[in-house]
């Protein structure tokens, strides 16, 4: 009877620390499972990795849109279709692409360095040749007189220096002459000649003739108004056989041997002009020849047509290579030099929304960089952000790798057919088609639309979108619902079909 309860009690024992031993085992299982999987979820989180291949994601994008990312996979907004992963280990990801150096050459494909230089700075402007109105002159009338001749035909005529303009008959003249002679014929004293001279001085009888009085005795109605500079007639207010009064102008004589220059200066550089500072102008027409000056004032007021600050200066046109109304390019230095980050105009691609430069890696591969651009110094550009000093950038041919598609499709194909374009690269390109497989959603004159299967050679994956016909009647026998084979090439309008055929008969 005692030797049952010991039996159960040593089992009951045995149980509990078998028990015991199972959880610990156990324990110590999920432990070492969640040690493994910590560092995998780290990994993940930081890196972004593709769950299908193990390869680290920069971000997902649908090929149609490059410039779209996204920080997830999923369906694309914009097209029937998956986003595609852009790997980090591929040519269009963060670290560039690759070119073939004999590609490179035959596309004439060239380098330069950022460099860092003290420049006055300044800007680039258009400017208007003017009258010096400070320079013209008018020719009036002092008496009252009939126009017997006018010299001068009509306005903007060029007249020389003492050229006459006019000659006026004015009868009021011959009295006080006629006067004046008889007193000296009568042997007057000199009191009363003197007396009879101030007479006429104050009719506006002019010395010269006064002179010629006395030595010819005889008595002028007639006086030529001349021109008292070299320039044009620039107003003409009276014809032939008109009556004037005095103080009445008869012309407006503007001188050509200086000129105003109406520089239009931006409304954003408005503030940064100053009086003084110096101004180089050249005309289309002569561009060796260079007219320089300093800005003399700034003109109130912004024009509400242009958005523009009218700045004025003098310039000097002695040789009379200039007339009035010329469109002259301006450069106007900056006061004070200043160090600025300078790279070749043409080494900027400026969008409308953003300016990129192609930038040359260590590793020679090339990619887009994105900057802030300043002022233009001479056929330079400023670049204010994205670039440092020493980096190399593509100078010429980087149209072809401006944008995100042309990385990732057009560069690698470049890259792979070097050998072929190497020879000819423009007929290569222009030879270029893809195919693929797909049914036929709608048909139209214009383009046909398919949902079709990925694209390897372009980066595509499957999706539905529309291809231009060559020609309003071509492929009649395509009908919506069919499965088809079909081949295309890419044009300036889009992506152009070149073939069609059942998918059944497809090579």
């Amino acid at each position: 009877m005692t030797s049952k309860p010991l039996v159960r009690a040593v089992l009951t024992v045995f149980a509990g620390a078998a028990l015991l031993g199972a959880g610990y085992v156990i324990g110590t299982r999920h432990a070492s499972i969640g040690a493994a999987a910590a560092p995998t979820a780290v990994a993940a989180a930081g890196e972004k990795l593709d769950p299908k291949t193990g390869r680290k994601v920069l971000y997902w994008h649908d090929p149609m849109v490059p410039n779209q990312h996204f920080d997830k996979p999923g369906k694309s907004p914009f097209m029937d279709m998956q986003l595609e992963p852009v790997y980090a280990d591929e040519g269009g990801g963060s670290y560039g692409i690759k070119i073939d150096p004999g590609l490179q050459q035959n596309l004439g494909i060239r380098y330069t360095t950022v460099r860092r230089q003290d420049t006055t700075g300044g800007f680039d402007a258009v400017g208007t040749t003017q009258f010096d109105e400070s320079r013209s002159d008018v020719v009036q009338s002092r008496v009252t007189g009939y126009i017997d001749r006018l010299y001068a035909s009509a306005p903007m005529q060029r007249i020389a220096k003492g050229a006459p303009i006019a000659s006026l008959f004015v009868p009021d003249w011959l009295a006080p002459q006629e006067e004046y002679l008889a007193l000296r014929h009568g042997a007057m004293d000199g009191g009363l000649l003197e007396a009879s001279r101030v007479r006429m001085r104050a009719l506006s009888i002019p010395d010269g003739v006064i002179a010629d009085l006395d030595r010819t005795g005889k008595a002028q109605t007639h006086v030529v108004l001349t021109s008292p500079e070299t320039g044009v007639v620039s107003e003409l207010n009276v014809r032939d056989g008109a009556m004037v009064a005095p103080g009445q102008t008869l012309a407006k004589i503007s001188g050509l041997s200086k000129l105003w220059l109406i520089v239009e200066i931006p409304e954003a550089l408005a503030t940064s002009v100053q009086p003084g500072m110096t101004v180089d102008a050249t005309f289309a027409g002569d561009p060796a020849q260079h007219f320089a000056g300093h800005i003399r004032e700034i003109l109130p007021g912004i024009s509400t047509s242009s958005r523009t600050l009218q700045a004025r200066l003098e310039i000097d046109n002695s040789a009379l290579r200039l007339t009035p109304g010329m469109l002259m390019r301006v450069h106007v230095g900056g006061q004070k030099a200043a160090s600025r980050l300078l790279v070749p105009s043409e080494a900027v691609i400026t969008t409308g929304k953003r300016s990129v430069v192609i930038v040359k890696n260590s590793d020679g591969r090339l990619q887009p960089a994105s900057v802030t651009i300043g002022n233009d110094v001479g056929n330079e550009t400023e670049v204010l952000n994205g670039l440092n000093e020493g980096d190399t950038v593509v100078a010429s041919g980087q149209f072809l790798i401006d944008s995100e598609a042309s990385l990732k499709s057009v560069l690698p194909r470049l890259q792979s057919g070097a050998a072929a374009s190497a020879t000819n690269p423009a007929s290569a390109a222009a030879t270029q088609t893809y195919e693929t497989t797909g049914k036929v959603e709608k048909v139209t004159a214009a383009d046909i639309t398919f949902s079709h299967q990925p694209v390897p050679a372009l980066g595509w994956g499957a999706m539905t979108m529309a291809f231009n016909k060559p020609a309003p009647n071509a492929f009649p026998d395509v009908k919506a619902g069919q499965t088809v084979h079909f081949v295309f090439k890419q044009t300036d309008a889009g992506y152009q079909l070149t073939k069609i055929e059942p998918a059944g008969d497809a090579k």
